[in-house]
């Protein structure tokens, strides 16, 4: 806690306190978790160096848990000298039941909290301040060498209707707990906007409300890693994703007082969903092999549900990213593809032309893309319905599938489109360039037979003069212009890997109901219909921390 007993917790002092409670519960010393949080946080923020942290608790960490791995590069480079220790401890006991090496852990507690999101709020006007911090902080990290990979996320918040598929997804993906959500999707309102929030009249305004989509950040980074004592919390080096050795886990929680976010949770009991009815790779040799859980990186089991007493989050499916699931899944999140509206946007976010790069640097354009390009028609439709020189009308009356209005924004695209990026590439998840390209190639064959480049038909089409502004207009016209760009709590330096378009949140902002209620969301695990509730201690008598009701952030 500091000093003046202000909150060092972004999601303020009343958050801060449960945690503080939550570790009191538990064998380890709790007073040594609320500081290294506290001082992890002063690191992202550069106040307080790699070298500086990890000297300063070394000691401390040393008595309290035996060992000291935290990822630095003074703490990487003295478990090589050592090596072996608490994880080759581990690997000595084998077995099941009780006498296993997950029973021989002391653990004790409960899972991370559902919040409200005032502390969201950036202190930046508009996207530009917002993101700058990237370069104003700098990079802290374990790595010797920068991966051209770092998956993440663009979140379209003025697209999402609230239905809730994206919790739904990742509960079957992952065969979660009830109540477990390692993503949530909240209504709110604050004394910035009213609520329900007006949408534009547009294409891909979906929602009455104001939303946020909140899994976790996969912080480059990222507070939570710098605390675990084991290394349990770590980045993959090859593309930025972080995420947790369950193998190594030993519940301390720590992890879950040092995430600014709130995303953390604790698996308090048995899973519901035994070890060896975890999802099977039908792509593996073994069809029984369970491959979706483990990975050639290290051998870590970082994927799908936890075992009892091991902290868990949203990991942005490893298994997709590594072809664990299908090479066709690479590339993709089960929360993006079981969207609806395409709020999610998930890829590279190094790559100019990933859908994650395409939407967060050019919303209005990829928007029109994403709504227009389920009805186009083939070229070869063109060429059946149109056979020689023809003005608009009736080409588009021999063309059943096209209207003005979708004339009007695939040209807006092409003239939009010009000076910019076209060629989708060979990456898998460049969905949003591959559609272009083909309204391009659509576009092509009708102007074989329509010139839509004449004064009069660009009027027509609400071109204007059929420049780049002009096209800029109509686009916005047709798919709005995001009221803001952001990255939460971007200023205190984690470098958050999601990006947001739409309303941000403000300091006072509170949830309210939303479209959708949880216990109306359901989805099947197997033979068991199973509903969403949004947490866990609604199923558990100690479950997560925290609740609707509260928490002010």
């Amino acid at each position: 806690m500091s000093a003046d007993d202000e909150s060092f917790h972004p999601l303020g002092e009343e958050w801060e306190g449960e945690l503080e409670s939550m570790l009191d519960d538990t064998e380890y010393d709790s007073d040594l978790g609320m500081r290294m949080a506290e001082d992890a946080m002063r690191v992202t923020k550069g106040e307080l160096s790699e070298a500086e942290f990890h000297e300063k608790y070394h000691d401390d960490v040393m008595e309290e848990f035996g060992e000291d791995n935290r990822p630095t590069e003074e703490a990487y480079e003295e478990a090589k000298k050592n090596a072996g220790g608490f994880a080759e401890m581990l690997k000595s006991f084998d077995g099941d039941g009780d006498e296993s090496r997950r029973e021989m852990m002391k653990k004790m507690g409960a899972g991370a909290a559902f919040v409200g999101l005032g502390a969201w709020g950036t202190v930046g006007d508009g996207p530009q301040q917002s993101l700058a911090a990237e370069e104003e902080h700098g990079r802290h990290t374990e790595t010797t060498e920068e991966s051209d990979v770092q998956w993440g996320m663009t979140i379209d918040l003025e697209r999402c209707d609230g239905c809730l598929s994206c919790m739904q997804a990742c509960s079957e993906e992952n065969q979660l707990d009830q109540g477990v959500n390692w993503m949530y999707v909240m209504a709110f309102e604050d004394d910035l906007t009213s609520s329900p929030a007006p949408q534009p009249d547009v294409v891909g305004g979906q929602s009455e409300y104001n939303m946020l989509v909140r899994p976790c950040q996969h912080c480059t980074d990222a507070p939570c890693e710098k605390v675990c004592p084991t290394t349990a919390r770590h980045t993959r080096d090859k593309d930025g994703l972080v995420l947790t050795d369950y193998d190594v886990c030993i519940g301390c929680r720590y992890c879950q007082v040092a995430c600014p976010y709130g995303v953390n949770y604790f698996q308090w009991d048995e899973p519901d969903v035994p070890y060896e009815d975890l999802a099977k790779n039908q792509e593996a040799d073994d069809p029984d092999e369970i491959t979706h859980a483990e990975y050639e990186y290290g051998e870590r089991w970082v994927d799908s549900r936890a075992p009892r007493g091991v902290m868990s989050k949203c990991t942005m499916c490893p298994s997709h990213q590594d072809g664990k699931r299908g090479d066709d899944m690479r590339g993709t999140t089960a929360c993006e593809e079981a969207c609806p509206p395409d709020a999610i946007q998930f890829g590279n976010v190094k790559d100019p032309k990933s859908d994650a790069s395409q939407h967060r640097e050019n919303p209005i354009k990829s928007r029109a893309i994403i709504d227009i390009a389920p009805l186009m028609p083939s070229p070869d439709e063109i060429d059946e319905s149109l056979s020689e020189d023809a003005d608009l009308e009736s080409a588009l009356e021999a063309v059943d599938s096209l209207d003005e209005e979708l004339v009007s924004v695939m040209k807006a695209i092409e003239i939009y489109s010009r000076d910019g990026e076209t060629d989708p590439g060979e990456e898998e998840n460049n969905t949003i360039l591959r559609q272009q390209q083909d309204i391009l190639e659509v576009l092509e064959a009708f102007e074989q037979y329509v010139n839509l480049e004449d004064e009069a038909t660009l009027e027509e089409l609400r071109l204007g003069s059929g420049d780049h502004d002009d096209a800029q207009s109509r686009l916005m016209e047709y798919a709005g212009n995001p009221s803001s760009k952001f990255r939460l709590l971007d200023e205190i330096g984690t470098n958050p890997n999601i990006t947001y378009l739409g309303q941000e949140p403000g300091p006072e902002a509170e949830q309210v109901e939303g479209p959708k209620m949880y216990e109306e969301a359901k989805y099947d695990q197997g033979d068991q219909e199973v509903n969403l509730v949004d947490k866990r201690q609604e199923i558990l008598d100690e479950g997560t921390v925290g609740g609707l009701d509260g928490v002010s952030l």
